[in-house]
């Protein structure tokens, strides 16, 4: 196994995949590669710079820390939604791509057999299968939904950089049997932050509400974890309506 090295992280996963029959699938793999390469290109960051990892209906990226996290960000932002909507708008709406994506970072290792592991990649996966996530996408009609780790939104998106702003992002507390794991999503709806999960109001206000999500999360790095979860969504005030 090699030393852990200290990457950004960043994950991609499309929504619905296992529905989709195999031509289907292939299609979509294809169009998820030249989305990811198109992306990471206009983000400045060379292929030297990257090293993938194919798990199906989902591409891991671990990229060299000298790569721009701000314009990484913002890229995701803004080129990634624009080239979706340019290729799914060519195709029927039964074979367009949805993405859900999580921008990290930490100490992933590589083993004798080619695997990466590490606590920190554990994290971003679970964030990537996380339900806030998957119903933050389910809830808009973009295509695509950018969550980050509570460290690179402290570390970047609060500080606004050009083209980020921080009053978009929603934060998301995940319980697990680690301990809470801290997380951003981009875009999340007004209703997702002011109800529970049957959708009724929280009575305490102006406080976060707390969402409980039961049973199994499976993780694309083969993990799994047991319980229930809970889902904070703190709401910040706005300066203005968007």
């Amino acid at each position: 196994m090699t030393d852990p090295l200290y990457r950004t992280i960043l994950l991609f996963d499309i929504e619905q995949f296992g529905s989709r029959d195999d031509v289907e699938q292939a299609f979509l793999r294809r169009l998820l590669y030249e989305v990811v390469d198109a992306t990471l290109l206009a983000a400045g960051i060379d292929e030297s710079a990257r090293l993938r990892a194919d798990r199906g209906d989902s591409v891991m990226e671990l990229i060299d820390v000298q790569a721009s996290v701000p314009a990484l960000v913002k890229t995701l932002l803004t080129e990634a939604p624009a080239l979706l909507h340019s290729k799914n708008r060519l195709i029927a709406s039964s074979a367009r791509m949805r993405l859900r994506m999580v921008l990290s970072a930490g100490y992933v290792a590589i083993d004798e057999l080619d695997g990466w592991v590490g606590s920190d990649l554990n994290h971003a996966v679970r964030l990537l299968n996380s339900d806030p996530l998957r119903d933050a996408l389910k809830q808009r009609d973009d295509h695509s939904v950018l969550c980050v780790s509570d460290g690179i939104y402290t570390g970047v998106v609060r500080h606004g950089p050009l083209g980020v702003r921080p009053d978009d992002f929603r934060r998301v507390t995940v319980e697990t049997k680690e301990g809470p794991t801290v997380a951003w999503v981009h875009g999340v709806p007004e209703a997702a932050a002011s109800c529970d999960a049957t959708g009724v109001p929280d009575p305490v206000a102006p406080g976060p509400t707390t969402t409980s999500v039961f049973g199994d999360q499976y993780g694309m790095s083969g993990g799994t974890v047991h319980g229930d979860q809970r889902f904070n969504f703190a709401r910040r005030d706005r300066d203005e309506r968007r």
